[in-house]
């Protein structure tokens, strides 16, 4: 195995908070519950075969949901029971947990029930507690709410069995996983069960359904489902009844869906008459990070006790995890997705500095114009800001500040988009100015060190702040949120401004926004000059070009490429992971690309400067949240700057 390889290292999904969950929609025949009984079993390994060891299946899936009048068959009822101890047994042979649908009866009624089965035993019994009898429903006339149960236990063959809505699963060796059950229509209630069920602590929330497909109805399912994850904090696993229940009046499509906080994980494909099955890796230790962070969450009231029965929970190692994971979590693979979240972005920019134009009545700004993508994407927010104020974008003074670094490439780019945009621009050197300031503190200027770098930032910082004083107008920042991460900027030096238009956006997607201005907000000369300044390295142009006058300093050598950090920031800051997930995390993401050792290499540092650079951000001017991972010290990161970072250091070592 090479160090580079992903898709051969393994991965216990248990070490991360992970679960590797399924829903199935077996081939079915009414009443033959042999027959489902054998389709469930083939399903069953079907998902063993794919590491899955925890399958749902649907409502009633036993007999099938459309069997009407024969559910009171005593035949039928017995057959199921026998079905359900054999079930149980084959959990044990093959080391699984399965939930099926299933009428019992109880206390003289009849129940529409789920069961959770594992390890030879039937674990524990969950009734439907809203049974629908509207339009093509008609389940009153067959079973008894939950709320009508009459005891805590069903007899099955003298076994005593825990039967109730009250019923919560625990997984052993496996703390993040908590199970809670509802029933079809259950959800679609206004206080579905799964909203106590979460607010006790359930993580995984299931869904044993027959849903009829009519028209429109898949949309509004995939809605309901990814709702009620979001609104839950859960992971929520919905298994749909499919076409071979009776097509009398209804079809039904076998639509099932694994979602997570509002996230559609997996789905099977409808109308298929054959055994569908999807699967995926839900993240129940992220789900638990997420509730401890939200308010709301936290203040909520359960409506039930609930008792807590356990079951064990087996897992095997994967080799590559089965859910979605971009390389890039800021930018939307897909191109018409990520065409409106550049528009948003933009609009949120731009509305951001237009309130704060209009707030202080400026007519005038100034900004530091390099012919970099972070600068370019600041004046075009600005020049859209002025637009919509129906200010004259005179008002807008660039300045090009060239100096020691300063290719003939940006400099030109900088000089003409500025020209093109109808801005004023004033070109000041720096140079001079910075070699008599070496002079004035007696630095070597053949000495290229931090000294050197940091004396041009913070002259440039300096013309920009008294030429705002000059015109009587705000100074507008360029920095991006991974450079605020990082650190990779001056102090008091491009980390300053009056109002900072870029804070909320990292690097990787600044060059997909200026992409999509030179497409969508510009055009012609103007949008061949972004397309350049897209494809131009990123530098701060504080070194001296080589021999042949290109860029001779390069960030990405320098701290690393943004790609991972901002990988790294994500999963470090929004997700709150510790260093071994977000390494295992970088190697399924990045393996290809990256060798282990390289990974770990860039973590480190993304650790050793998140934490030593947090001084920087503590003293941050405003501007916007654009995402949902933000450092200001204002709003979403609250960290003191002298943190000991020995702790994430260390787990490294370890690994």
């Amino acid at each position: 195995m090479t160090e580079n390889s992903r898709t051969t290292a393994t991965i216990e999904l248990a070490d991360y908070g992970l679960l590797r969950l399924g829903v199935a929609t077996p081939e079915l025949r009414l009443a033959d519950v042999d027959f489902n009984l054998k389709q469930i079993c083939l399903l069953a390994c079907q998902a063993k075969s794919r590491q899955c060891r925890f399958l749902v299946f649907p409502e009633l899936c036993l007999t099938g949901y459309s069997c009407g009048d024969l559910f009171f068959q005593q035949p039928l009822q017995r057959q199921v029971e026998q079905a359900l101890l054999e079930l149980a047994r084959f959990t044990a042979e093959q080391q699984l947990v399965l939930v099926v649908g299933a009428p019992l009866s109880a206390g003289g009624r009849l129940f529409n029930c789920a069961v959770l089965l594992a390890d030879g035993e039937i674990c524990g019994v969950v009734p439907k507690t809203f049974l629908p009898n509207t339009g093509e429903f008609y389940e009153q006339r067959w079973f008894s709410s939950a709320v009508e149960r009459s005891s805590n236990y069903l007899l099955i063959d003298d076994l005593q069995i825990p039967f109730g809505d009250d019923l919560l699963f625990r997984a052993k060796d496996h703390p993040a996983c908590l199970v809670g059950i509802e029933i079809c229509e259950d959800a679609w209630a206004v206080a579905p069960p799964s909203g106590s069920q979460a607010l006790v602590g359930a993580t995984l929330l299931l869904n044993l359904s027959a849903s009829p497909e009519i028209l429109g109805k898949q949309a509004y399912r995939r809605s309901l489902v990814a709702s009620q994850s979001a609104r839950c904090l859960a992971a929520y696993a919905y298994a749909s009844a499919g076409p071979n229940e009776s097509s009398t009046d209804l079809v039904f499509s076998g639509h099932s869906l694994i979602a997570e906080n509002g996230q559609i994980l997996a789905q099977t494909e409808r109308f298929q008459f054959d055994n569908q099955l999807a699967v995926a890796d839900v993240d129940l230790e992220r789900l638990i990070g997420e509730r401890q962070r939200n308010s709301s969450f936290a203040s909520g009231h359960p409506e039930h006790n609930f008792r807590i029965q356990s079951f064990p929970l087996s897992s095997e190692p994967v080799t590559a995890l089965q859910r979605p994971l971009q390389r890039t979590p800021f930018v939307p693979p897909d191109d018409e997705e990520r065409c409106a979240r550049c528009h948003e972005i933009f609009q949120l920019q731009t509305s951001a500095l237009v309130k704060r134009l209009r707030h202080t009545g400026s007519q005038q700004v100034v900004i530091g114009l390099s012919g970099g993508l972070d600068s370019t994407l600041a004046l075009l927010v600005t020049v859209k800001a002025f637009d919509r104020l129906e200010l004259d974008r005179k008002g807008i003074v660039a300045i090009t500040m060239p100096g020691f670094g300063t290719t003939a490439r940006t400099r030109g780019n900088a000089e003409n988009l500025a020209e093109l945009l109808g801005v004023e621009l004033r070109i000041i050197p720096i140079d001079s100015a910075v070699l008599q300031h070496f002079e004035d503190i007696g630095h070597d200027e053949t000495v290229h060190d931090v000294t050197y770098e940091n004396s041009q930032a913070r002259e440039r910082t300096q013309i920009l702040m008294d030429v705002a004083n000059q015109v009587g107008g705000l100074v507008i920042g360029t920095g991006d949120l991974s450079e605020l991460a990082l650190g990779w900027c001056t102090y008091n030096g491009d980390h300053m401004s009056m109002y900072a238009v870029n804070c909320g956006v990292p690097k990787t997607l600044v060059r997909y926004l200026v992409d999509w201005c030179a497409t969508f907000e510009f055009e012609g000369e103007a949008a061949r000059i972004l397309h350049d300044i897209c494809a131009t390295p990123v530098s701060p142009e504080l070194l001296p070009p080589d021999a042949e006058g290109n860029i001779g300093q390069f960030t990405e050598q320098v701290v690393g490429p943004y790609e991972l950090h901002d990988f790294f920031l994500y999963q470090v800051v929004r997700m709150h992971f510790a260093p071994k997930k977000v390494l295992m995390l970088a190697q399924q993401a990045f393996g290809d690309d990256f060798s282990r050792a390289e990974l770990c290499h860039w973590l480190r540092q993304f650790y050793q400067r998140f934490f030593s650079q947090q001084f920087k951000r503590s003293c941050l001017p405003d501007g916007p949240k654009i995402g949902t991972v933000a450092l200001s010290p204002r709003g979403d990161w609250r960290m003191p700057s002298d943190a000991c970072v020995d702790l994430w250091l260390r787990q490294l070592e370890e690994l």
